[in-house]
């Protein structure tokens, strides 16, 4: 009888297995459907639309010249004039142009800001190379906010973020998940503690190691704390709500919608509405741009993504006072046979980095 009992035993616990397994196995396949659809939308063909520019001078054939580039360029371009090239420069240097033609017969100008976009530099180029060649001179490019030589390409700051978020959202599963039974508070002070050192390491690798930043590493680190304390305290907030799958709201939050609307590797106008909306208030947008800000830009614009960061700290805050209240009514108690020691241990192994 016993011979019996133990092939059905066997057969009933690895039929368990399996389902606990494919259960499992449903975040993962999300992530990677998930960051399929979102970085490839996002970053694989990026198409120019309303690319702001402008033509200098004044006049009718400045006119002219500005009118025919935007019936060839259509949604490409948003063209304007502006008076002198002192007035383009200054509209650069607050990022309201990525391009700007200043007409010559005998040496054309285009004034770039490639520290603002690398590609949005590249992309008003190939605009303005071929209108100097029909004009029989070559075109004169001058960049009037030049990328450090340690990140020729500006890109560096979109790595960072990467680095930076990575630190704040998989530490999520460890102070949401492991300590899921200290109380409310002491969380919150782990969310303040972790941040401080994620924002500190941020500020070591901008710095001192890869030296993307070769000054103002005060505001760097005050940016980067901003950012990590925000994503840290919305995830550690959420998770009293998500459990497990509060691994996967951090991907769509912090990774798919972060990632491809940061800026980073391509502004707003060189992509789709959707990231491009995204982009105007999206915590990922305010660190990158807030860095650029400080790093290129003499500052200009940062009190925006300051606040863009700010209002995303705050949102974390309200998140953890709604799972504090949560679980003062006693419904995390009753939740917590749920969520044992072996549950935790999953879900930190599922909190993996892009």
């Amino acid at each position: 009888m016993s011979s019996v009992r133990e092939p059905a035993a066997h057969a009933a616990a690895s039929s368990g297995a399996l389902r606990h397994v494919l259960l499992h196995l449903v975040t993962p396949l999300l992530m990677c459907l998930g960051r399929g659809l979102a970085y490839l939308s996002a970053f694989v063909s990026p198409e120019p639309h309303q690319v702001p520019v402008a033509v200098v001078g004044s006049g009718p054939q400045t006119q002219v010249l500005a009118q025919t580039l935007k019936d060839e360029g259509g949604e490409a371009l948003d063209v304007r004039t502006v008076a002198d090239r002192g007035e383009a420069q200054e509209l650069l240097r607050g990022q309201e142009l990525s391009g700007a033609f200043v007409p010559d017969a005998d040496r054309p100008e285009l004034l770039i800001a490639s520290a603002a976009s690398d590609m949005s530099a590249l992309a008003v180029q190939k605009v303005f190379t071929p209108l100097a060649a029909e004009q029989g001179a070559p075109l004169t490019v001058t960049d009037v906010a030049v990328p450090v030589e340690d990140d020729p390409t500006g890109q560096g700051l979109f790595f960072l973020l990467v680095a930076v978020s990575i630190g704040g959202y998989a530490s999520v599963a460890v102070v949401g998940g492991a300590g899921g039974a200290l109380p409310m508070r002491l969380r919150a002070l782990l969310v303040a503690g972790v941040s401080l050192v994620v924002s500190l390491i941020g500020t070591a690798l901008a710095g001192p190691v890869f030296h993307l930043a070769h000054h103002s590493l005060w505001a760097v680190w005050g940016l980067s704390w901003l950012y990590a304390a925000g994503i840290l305290a919305i995830g550690t907030g959420l998770h009293t709500f998500l459990k497990r799958w509060n691994t996967l709201a951090m991907m769509v939050l912090f990774v798919m919608l972060n990632f491809t609307s940061s800026g980073g590797l391509f502004l707003p106008h060189l992509q789709n509405g959707f990231f491009a909306a995204l982009h105007a208030f999206w915590n990922g947008a305010g660190f990158v741009e807030g860095l650029r800000s400080v790093l290129y830009f003499d500052s200009r614009g940062l009190g925006g993504h300051l606040w863009t960061l700010v209002a995303w700290l705050a949102v974390g805050a309200v998140a953890l006072l709604a799972a504090a209240a949560y679980e003062r009514r006693g419904r995390r108690a009753a939740a917590l046979p749920a969520t044992g020691p072996e549950e935790a241990e999953e879900e930190m192994e599922e909190s993996v980095a892009v």
